[in-house]
């Protein structure tokens, strides 16, 4: 078990953006939607290369903030997200991924049963101490 991703203490990482802004990619948040669901599935980071790779794969490709290279969603999960569109925000500094997810779930945590989470979102803030978990996430 790992505590942060199965637990129920609060651990939010509030550096997470002095993070992303240290790597020595320009990169900018993506929003991951199930199209037909419109649930949240996770928020990634994107760069050009990775956007572009998208477009022309169909498929949800990010920019991992962790290992400084393009991660193709489901690469080795099998857990691939089937891109329907990219939109943009008004002040053009984040986007929309809305996706259909080809199998399984969209996060890399399973579940108590080890099924991989339809989406990253599966705990809701209960206090500023403590998580619970959402029953239908």
């Amino acid at each position: 078990m790992n505590p942060l991703e199965d637990g129920t203490d609060v651990a939010i990482d509030w550096t997470k953006a002095r993070q992303v802004a240290a790597i020595a990619t320009d990169v900018i948040p993506v929003v991951l939607q199930n199209a037909d669901s419109g649930d949240v599935l996770f928020v990634g980071y994107a760069n050009q290369a990775a956007v572009e790779a998208t477009l022309d794969e169909r498929i949800a490709v990010l920019w991992s903030t962790s290992r400084n290279e393009l991660w193709r969603k489901g690469a080795t999960s099998g857990d691939v997200l089937r891109l329907v569109d990219v939109r943009v925000n008004c002040e053009q500094n984040s986007l929309l991924y809305r996706v259909v997810p080809e199998q399984g779930g969209a996060c890399h945590v399973r579940d108590e049963s080890g099924a991989t989470r339809a989406q990253c979102y599966y705990r809701e803030l209960v206090d500023l101490t403590t998580l619970g978990f959402v029953s239908d996430a």
